[in-house]
């Protein structure tokens, strides 16, 4: 959302956080390094006489690391005193106030009034001290806090106007406030200083356009820097441009840059328009840039380079990024680390490892190491193309090469090994990383964690989870939630319950994405009433339910036959601002279908696409099923074909519907031409694809196409499953065939399938039924001489048909 300027000015944002500062002045800073010795002064009944003589006649950290001011003066400290000892050092022996001013706040946590601190800062930028004055700004910004500005700007005019240096302090301000994205509190203080008739700093208006530069107020504040007469930097327009490429507008990035490069083009500028077209694929139109730079007589730099080279590796350009490196070398520039990591990672990103050697031998030949992210590079190159081995040696390499592994090189291990499933591995990495003193952070933990639920290991997940509370670290949702989605994975409905109680019990702050775990979790196995009792749970609270929460219990009410519940769930989706998506109306659809209702369906599928919501391949499987059941054949076809035009590939389920609704219609032959129109669109039929040809050739069509079928698939080696034997042994027997359901009843076990006494029982009985009785002592001889004996519900079929 852009904002105007004076939206900015009363809009509240949150400042990230800082950490508490203290003064590292070169002044303060050469006392610090003495052993605390026990000094003591002249008494006086003025405390800060008393101070003041001390810190003249010791120094500052002499005197109050001594017992006599820790034991006798520290504790009558207040913040009238610190003020007068500071304000009558401050032109007097000012290094002595910093000093004070540090120590006290550091060692002794002492928190100094707004106007010591200002009088400090001063001090410091009396004395040019940037950096110091900077962190104690920053300091007092944090101490603050946002929506600040109005009065910190009101307590300097009043109480600071005319010193030396205040210009300083009010331009550090801005450029404190901008550096932690305080915007609104910047532009407040860059209103009064104006209004002052003080000049902000380039390098503070640069800090504020940097930080403005998603904004249309940017240009506000252009304009005001141009009208203030402050002379523009090399950064500036560049900050500029990079904001109107980061918001996509890159033909007024050209233009403006066309506009103020008149007097003279920017390397810098160059740069990042060049970058910018490379960030969106457009590197043709950086190499041009390129060549401008040419003809306006700038000479490339190795930056330059890096960013098209970067470009071409991203588009897989990866001769022409070679080429383009080679040629920095005809123009005197050398390429750096940057360029052979790049190139390396643009080799591995397509998968060529014999590029990758190359550049590594090419880049030593230079006299360039492999530094940790060359390795990292590597390491994860390996670890997408599965290669374990080739990892944990380059591990050890880069231990002999002296680069000590970080914790991106661990994780970047672990999770390649997790997701090989070798967590026995990964799990080794704790213990590793404990000997080389590499401290495991959240990332790493959740990735191991992932991959421990993922297999099943939830036991171990939440032990881990355990052992980032003791390290001081809290897991994140995405670590909890891996651990719940685990638990319902292996069916623990009880346990995921009550792990998540547990986080609520905890004072965990449970994100939405928890409550959508718990409740997809719930109607998956059935407890839809568990998960509306989550999601009144979610209103309660204040949350936002998401699209996804209302998806998981769409689903749910659909399963459970709650139709009218579910239909009225997408318009309660509406109210909270939300916009159905292409699961939640295809799950209505599926619905409505298994409910018998396809007008409904296709209904459904009007308002969808009324709604400007792409159907998914899903979605049209779902349509295809309603329009098969009212044998709309031609509409489900052309559906087919269209779903190819708009590059939505037909899956196995597709076509699977469409067979079997076709079988079912007794129209086998045009379910044969569909399975082959399968193959010609690189669809590999699944076992259930041929379980439902077999059955259809059984019931409806012809029992030797059956057989045929049966043969051309061994010849094949595509292997059926049980049922598709099962159905042909089963239409042999009702034809009276006994002689070949034996036979197919034996490929069935040579096929290594575990033979039950159900699938003799189904056999038999049949046999029995239609009066092959010695066809039935045949099955029972064969099935005794497997080691099964009949059950209780076979021998009574038995009996009936022999004594009955």
């Amino acid at each position: 959302m852009l904002y105007s300027l004076h939206q900015w000015r009363h809009c509240h944002r949150l400042a990230y956080p800082l950490s508490k500062l203290t003064i590292s002045s070169p002044v303060a800073a050469k006392f610090f390094d003495e052993p605390p010795i026990p000094l003591t002064v002249p008494p006086s009944t003025n405390i800060a006489d008393e101070i003041l003589y001390g810190l003249r006649s010791y120094g500052t950290h002499k005197f109050l690391s001594g017992s006599y001011f820790r034991h006798s003066l520290s504790c009558k400290l207040d913040v009238d005193i610190t003020n007068q000892v500071v304000e009558r050092l401050v032109f007097e022996r000012p290094e002595l106030a910093v000093g004070f001013y540090s120590v006290l706040k550091r060692d002794h946590g002492f928190q100094h009034s707004r106007k010591c601190g200002f009088v400090v800062a001063h001090v410091l930028a009396r004395s040019r001290q940037v950096k110091e004055l900077r962190e104690l700004i920053m300091d007092i910004i944090h101490e603050e806090g946002l929506d600040s500005a109005h009065s910190l700007s009101e307590f300097l005019a009043n109480n600071f106007s005319g010193w030396d240096s205040n210009c300083l302090v009010w331009d550090m301000l801005i450029f404190c406030y901008s550096r932690v994205e305080m915007l609104s509190d910047a532009l407040v203080v860059l209103t009064t200083m104006k209004d002052l008739n003080m000049q902000p700093s380039i390098f503070t208006y640069n800090s504020l356009l940097q930080n403005l530069k998603n904004t249309a107020i940017i240009w506000e504040v252009y304009d005001e820097l141009k009208v203030s007469g402050i002379i523009k930097n090399t950064y500036t327009d560049p900050i500029i441009i990079d904001g109107l490429c980061k918001q996509s507008m890159l033909q007024r990035a050209v233009d403006f840059w066309r506009a103020t490069e008149k007097g003279g083009a920017s390397i810098v500028s160059f740069n990042t328009l060049m970058s910018s077209f490379c960030g969106i694929g457009h590197v043709d139109v950086a190499k041009s840039f390129l060549c401008m730079m040419l003809k306006y007589g700038l000479i490339p730099d190795t930056y330059t380079y890096n960013i098209l080279i970067h470009g071409l590796c991203t588009a897989g350009l990866m001769e022409e990024a070679l080429q383009l490196a080679d040629n920095m070398e005809k123009y005197g520039v050398e390429p750096d680390i940057v360029t052979y990591n790049t190139l390396v990672k643009g080799f591995h990103l397509l998968g060529l490892g014999a590029g990758t050697d190359q550049i590594l031998r090419k880049m030593m030949m230079k006299g360039l190491n492999p530094n940790i992210i060359t390795y990292n590079i590597l390491l994860c190159g390996y670890c997408q193309t599965g290669k374990v081995e080739d990892t944990i040696r380059l591990l050890h390499e880069m231990v002999t090469n002296g680069l000590p592994l970080n914790i991106i090189s661990y994780s970047i291990l672990c999770s390649c090994l997790s997701k090989m499933g070798q967590l026995d591995k990964a799990m080794t990495l704790l213990a590793d990383m404990e000997t080389t003193g590499v401290k495991p952070d959240v990332i790493f933990y959740s990735i191991l964690i992932h991959g421990l639920c993922k297999i099943g290991e939830v036991e171990k997940a939440i032990q881990l989870c355990n052992d980032m509370y003791t390290r001081n670290m809290f897991p994140s949702s995405f670590t909890h939630g891996s651990i719940l989605s685990g638990l319902f994975d292996y069916g623990m409905v009880t346990e995921a319950r009550l792990y998540f109680d547990s986080l609520t019990n905890g004072n965990f702050c449970l994100h939405i994405v928890l409550y959508n775990i718990m409740i997809n979790g719930y109607v998956k196995f059935g407890y839809t009433g568990d998960a509306v009792q989550l999601y009144k749970q979610i209103l309660e609270m204040g949350m936002n339910p998401s699209i996804v929460t209302f998806n998981s219990l769409m689903y749910g009410f659909c399963r459970s036959k709650k139709l009218s519940m579910a239909r009225r769930l997408l318009e309660t989706v509406r109210t909270y601002g939300l916009a159905p998506n292409s699961v939640t109306y295809t799950t209505l659809m599926d619905g409505y279908y298994d409910d018998g209702d396809q007008c409904a369906v296709l209904e459904l599928f009007q308002e969808m696409v009324a709604a400007n919501v792409s159907p998914t391949h899903v979605t049209y499987t779902v349509l295809i099923k309603a329009l098969c059941s009212q044998k709309r054949w031609e509409e489900a076809f052309k559906i087919l074909t269209n779903m190819h035009i708009k590059g939505l590939k037909p899956d196995q389920v597709t076509y699977n519907t469409m067979i079997q609704c076709l079988c079912k219609s007794r129209n086998v032959k045009r379910a044969f031409q569909l399975h082959n129109e399968m193959l010609l669109h690189n669809v590999q039929p699944s076992p259930a694809t041929y379980d439902i040809l077999m059955n259809g050739l059984c019931v409806y069509g012809d029992l030797r196409d059956a057989g045929k079928l049966l043969c051309s698939l061994q010849k094949q080696q595509i292997n059926l499953t049980k049922v598709a034997y099962n159905t042909l042994v089963k239409a042999h027997c009702v034809k009276g065939d006994v002689a070949t359901a034996i036979s197919v009843f034996h490929c069935m076990m040579q096929q290594g399938f575990e033979i039950s006494i159900n699938d003799f029982s189904a056999v038999i009985n049949r046999l029995c039924k239609r009066g092959l009785l010695n066809e039935a002592k045949i099955f029972l001889s064969l099935m005794l001489s497997k080691g099964i004996s009949p059950d209780r519900k076979l021998y009574s079929v038995l009996l009936n048909a022999f004594f009955g």
